[in-house]
Order: structure tokens, then sequence, then C-alpha cells
């Protein structure tokens, strides 16, 4: 079932967004090992190698700055549940648990100001953002 309205669109930035982090981590050299890993208490967007480090990736995407921006949003509760969620990951495949890992954040910034035109999107990337 298709979503409408304003709730359908967040989706699709969001599906977006994760889209251009992957083209721009690729176009730096990362090679993409999965994307949106899940357990119980946590998600990752993407999980990639780095030259020898494993980095685990979150990508936030905003449109308006009015309650912080991408990076703020990437809160002490969000940094919990992302170490979370790679501590079950190097379980699960412990050969990775033997490189250097590292948390980096990606933020996109939606320009929608022109209405009916494509939106302009802004990336940066936050390497090593914050620590487990």
């Amino acid at each position: 079932m298709w979503k409408r309205g304003k709730d359908a669109r967040k989706k699709l930035t969001g599906i977006e967004a994760e889209l251009l982090a992957r083209r721009h981590l690729k176009s730096q050299g990362l090679q993409i090992i999965t994307n949106n890993y899940r357990c119980r208490r946590g998600e990752i967007d993407i999980i990639c190698r780095d030259i020898n480090s494993l980095v685990f990736i979150e990508v936030r995407c905003r449109s308006r700055t009015d309650f912080g921006s991408a990076a703020e949003s990437v809160n002490y509760h969000k940094q919990k549940r992302l170490i979370y969620a790679a501590e079950h990951y190097l379980q699960k495949y412990p050969a990775m648990a033997q490189m250097s890992c590292r948390f980096d954040v990606i933020c996109i910034e939606v320009d929608t100001s022109l209405p009916h035109k494509t939106p302009a999107y802004r990336v940066e990337w936050l390497t090593n953002a914050f620590s487990a």
C-alpha cells in the first residue's frame, strides 16, 4: 500500500538520503558491506570498510533546522542505540571484530524551497563523529 501526504515524502527523502550517502561513500573508496542492519535495540543505516577499518554510519537528513541540525540529532540516546547495534553485528560476525571500528555520521541537508523542482542536496561526512 502506498503512503500519501507528508509521511510519504518524509520516507522517500530518507530512502533518497541513504542512496546519496552510499554513492558518496563509494566515490570516496569505501566498500559497502550492508545497509539497514537491524537488531532488537537498534539499527545501523550503512556498514562499510575503509581500508582496514569497519565503519558504522548513521545517515541523517534535514530539510529544516528549526529543531537542530542533522548532526545535532544524533544525540546520546541515538548513539547508545548505534553502539548496541554495532556490538550485536560484531558478535554475529566475529571475524569483523578484529578490525578497528569507528562511527561516522553523514548529514544531508535538503533544499526544497523551489516548488515543483528536484530538491538540491548538500552532503557532509563527519568521520569519527563519536566513540564507543
